[in-house]
């Protein structure tokens, strides 16, 4: 007997078949393929046949057909032509499990599709195995099996239900899946059912023996319904369950439920069965005991029929706190001093957590914090939060803080800590701490001094933490070494690591370290700069990288540098060193700079910096400096010296040169009417030749060199020109004129001073032509001499034109630039000069003894210049005055000037 389900599913088969063979009639026109949609077993032979319909064209028969496998071509081999209409072909061990077989028409190279189908393959169904079925009472019975391999054709399932003692009362279930239902009515109870299932295909067809299989054995019902989970006021570490059984269950059947429950703070179940019966028992209940204080509880529950193997599914969860106690440990208490450096009082941050007891007391309400000073406990203060921080302001005493944990069941015990005053020194026990990580742990393990200490508070932080609430704490108890999970710490982070010895309720001093957790090669390198530049060397300087970008512990850093197309050279100094000074560089040389920084991951290289070494260094410097410096302190001290001694100088190197206008011994013609000497010159010649122009000049004797001896300058005068007497003319007597104002007054008794015709004549000349020199006293007096002893060359010159005595003035004036004016010179007269005579002064030699300067009561003669006109009656000029001057006119003079 079919089910509605059953055809309702052959309908839709019949359905798909009949438009499936409308579409293959409107695409077949011409053929037909024989057989249509085959099913073979896998890796046998395929045979088709393709069949021309008698309306198609004569002129193309069977032999014009080709045939293609998933639209590729079958080779001809395999096809066999019946006749005209008819075409075979063979496939041998096809082994798809779906195919697309078509007869195509070729005709002019022209492929014309005619049929086409679809060919499945497959296997026979095995035999269905491990039948088994769930009874739920008065709704269903469900059986499933293994249907065994795929056989990839469609096949269809019959399952039969037997009544063992009626063999010929069976019911069947048809089915194309691996299980079958038999639903409310068709589902009655009874305990002497046996199941067989039937497989079928195209293929074959397999059947399995039938297998009896009690409904008691297999009653499923529906999950229990939890009506409530409570907790009794006043009863510690208890809750009652209550629950209500389902109603479609098979009547006088004991009933075994378990309750599970489920502790959510550990996350750890347990079980606990209770024994019921079902025709009594409908709403049942129990007690949990052994539970946790202030503990919530999930709670579920299933049952199951004790002959059964197939329990119910579980209830829905319930939720429920068991009641609460007093807390039973301490708060995990810490704090962070923070001295003031304005005034004495401190920032006392105080931090907990609660202690987590296992098993918890309960839900914590709230903290109180009390504090007091410590010699003064009357003066507590205290406050309530909900948070687990709070920062106290102390003054300079020592406080005693505590803290403790309430709920609604009471308080925990105290955590007391002691707040030491700014003044006490606390002793230190740590000698040494050491951090070290492994691949999943950190590790830090540290050396007391104290070995009677037990108790230790390990402290931890970001090197860059500010916040004195964002430090890690935890207390160690006997023991010199803490684990912990090293994910808890940041990667490429520094952290301070601080170890607190405990005893009592005081904290002493702690020991410090740092760590990374893990570590990679810094984010930035180190930006060079140079300091002080030199001819071979440079010094090389860089800061620190921030500690946010080191990410680990800098061992060293390299120094990279580079000249300009040169070879790279380096050189590696520790992590503390900050400045390099790199030697035997080039001079005048670009080199770059770069530095590495490196930690136990890698370096990382800064930006270059480049820099171009000195032609000269100090050294250098210094050596051209100093002949430099030693020339210009010369320089400056010549000078000063010369500022100083500006006077002296002038006298060695610019001696007063006596003005012939300011001379006493003649009185100058006016320059409008007696210049009479200088316009007739410069109107004949242009110039004057001053040259020509002799002063009267003296010969000394030899003795005037041994002994400050006077010397009669009229006598001596005589002696040297009167051998020259002879041969002078009367146009000689015109020389002087006014004699009186003409001679010298005075003689040095000890040296002569002469200035010679050469010294008046560059007075003279002064205005018009560059100085002349003045003639050496050696140089006149050969000239005086040599004129007595040639008369006769004096002769020579009696054509020359000579000046007159009326072009001098009759008054003689005062020259100051005379030492000893004509006013005031005297003539010393010694006694004991000796007698000279004429050949002692011919015989002299030409020298005369050197000037010495500065010398008192030096004997000098001054010999002024005389002012000659050329006479209008003249002739000839005479060259020179003084020595062509007769005797007795030369005597005659020098008698009138010691008169005057």
């Amino acid at each position: 007997m079919l089910t509605e389900k059953e055809m309702f599913s052959n309908l839709i088969w019949m359905f798909v078949l009949l438009c499936s063979s409308v579409t293959d009639e409107s695409y077949i026109r011409n053929a037909d393929i024989f057989p249509s949609s085959p099913e073979i077993e896998r890796g046998s032979s395929l045979k088709l046949s393709c069949v021309l319909r008698k309306n198609y064209t004569p002129q193309r028969n069977a032999s014009h057909i080709i045939w293609k496998l998933n639209d590729e071509l079958i080779a001809p081999e395999n096809y066999n032509i019946v006749n005209k209409t008819v075409s075979n072909i063979t496939i041998h061990n096809f082994n798809y499990s779906t195919a697309n077989v078509e007869c195509l028409m070729k005709y002019s190279d022209k492929e014309l599709p005619l049929v086409h189908t679809e060919v499945k393959s497959g296997f026979p169904p095995d035999m269905p195995e491990n039948i088994s079925c769930i009874y739920f009472y008065d709704v269903n019975l469900t059986c499933t099996w293994n249907a065994g391999r795929e056989t990839s054709l469609t096949t269809n399932y019959t399952l039969y239900r037997k009544l063992m003692s009626s063999p010929g009362l069976n019911e069947s279930c048809l089915t194309i899946t691996e299980s079958c239902s038999f639903s409310y009515p068709d589902n009655a109870y009874s305990s002497d059912f046996c199941f067989q299932v039937e497989a079928k295909n195209v293929l074959g067809a397999s059947l399995t023996e039938c297998v009896p299989i009690p409904l008691q054995k297999i009653e499923k019902f529906a999950p229990p319904e939890i009506i409530s989970v409570k907790k009794i006021p006043g009863i510690k570490q208890l809750l009652t369950v209550t629950w209500k059984m389902p109603e479609k269950i098979i009547p006088s059947k004991h009933i075994i439920c378990q309750v599970q429950y489920r502790n959510l703070y550990s996350n750890f179940t347990k079980f606990v069965n209770v024994s019921l019966n079902s025709k009594k028992n409908r709403i049942s209940s129990c007690n949990l005991t052994g539970l946790w204080d202030s503990t919530d509880y999930s709670v579920a529950i299933r049952c199951v029929n004790n002959e059964s193997t197939f329990w119910s599914g579980w209830s829905g969860e319930k939720n429920e706190s068991t009641e609460e106690n007093a807390p039973s440990g301490k708060v995990d208490l810490w704090r962070v001093i923070e001295s003031s450096r304005s005034s004495r009082n401190r920032s006392v941050h105080l931090m907990w957590k609660p202690l987590k007891s296992f098993p918890p007391s309960g839900r914590i309400l709230g903290y109180k914090i009390q504090y007091f000073p410590e010699n003064k406990a009357a003066h507590k203060r205290t406050y309530n939060s909900t948070e687990q921080k709070m920062t106290l302001l102390l003054n300079e005493e020592a406080h005693i803080i505590s803290v403790t944990a309430y709920n609604s069941a009471g308080e925990s015990p105290e955590a007391i800590l002691r707040i030491p005053s700014p003044d006490e020194k606390s002793s230190q026990m740590i000698e040494k701490v050491v951090a070290s990580t492994t691949n999943e742990e950190m590790v830090v393990q540290w050396i007391t001094s104290e070995p009677e200490t037990t108790k230790y508070v390990v402290e931890w932080y970001e090197e860059l933490e500010m916040d004195p609430f964002g430090r890690s704490w935890q207390y160690v108890s006997n023991s010199t070494k803490w684990k912990s999970n090293k994910k808890i710490f940041k990667p490429f982070i520094c952290y301070n690591i601080l170890v607190y010895p405990l005893y009592g309720s005081n904290v002493a001093a702690p020991s410090y370290t740092q760590i990374y957790a893990d570590e990679k090669k810094p984010s930035v390198g180190p930006v060079a700069d140079t300091g002080i530049l030199g001819k071979n060397e440079v010094t090389i300087k860089w800061n620190e990288i921030s500690k946010a970008k080191r990410n680990g512990f800098i061992t060293n850093y390299t120094i990279f540098y580079k000249p300009k197309d040169g070879k790279e050279l380096n050189e590696t100094v520790n992590s503390d060193v900050l400045q390099y000074r790199l030697k035997s560089l080039q001079a005048n040389t670009q080199y770059t700079v770069q530095i590495m920084a490196s930690n136990r991951a890698g370096g990382t290289i800064g930006e270059p910096k480049t820099f171009k070494t000195l032609k000269l260094d100090k050294e250098d410097i210094f050596f051209i400096a100093i002949p430099v410096e030693i020339s210009i302190l010369c320089l400056i001290g010549l000078w000063i010296t010369c500022v100083l001694k500006k006077h002296a100088f002038k006298k060695v190197f610019w001696p007063d040169i006596p003005n012939p206008e300011e001379s006493l011994a003649v009185e100058w013609p006016l320059a409008s009417s007696n210049n009479s000497f200088l316009k007739r010159m410069s109107s004949q010649t242009k110039t004057v030749d001053f040259e020509e122009i002799n002063v009267l000049e003296y010969c000394f004797p030899e003795e005037s060199q041994e002994g400050s001896l006077l010397i009669n300058y009229e006598n001596h005068v005589s002696e040297c020109t009167g051998i020259n007497t002879k041969g002078m003319t009367n146009r000689d007597e015109k020389i002087l004129h006014n004699e009186e104002n003409e001679a010298a007054k005075s003689l040095s008794p000890s040296m002569p001073y002469i200035i010679t015709d050469q010294f008046t004549r560059s007075q003279m000349h002064s205005a018009l032509i560059p100085g002349k020199e003045v003639r050496p006293i050696e140089v006149v007096a050969n000239d005086l001499c040599g004129s007595q002893q040639n008369p006769n060359k004096n002769e020579e010159h009696d054509d020359e034109e000579v000046l007159r005595l009326e072009d001098f003035s009759e008054k003689a004036l005062f020259n100051p630039y005379l030492k000893n004016s004509v006013k005031t010179r005297e003539f010393l007269v010694s006694e004991s000069l000796p007698e000279h005579s004429t050949d002692e002064c011919r015989s002299q030699p030409g020298a005369l003894p050197p000037f010495q300067p500065n010398v008192l009561a030096q004997s000098y003669i001054t010999v002024d210049m005389f002012r000659l006109a050329k006479g209008a009656s003249s002739s000839t000029s005479s060259s020179s005055l003084a020595p062509h001057t007769t005797s007795s006119q030369g005597s005659a003079l020098m008698r009138k000037r010691g008169q005057t």
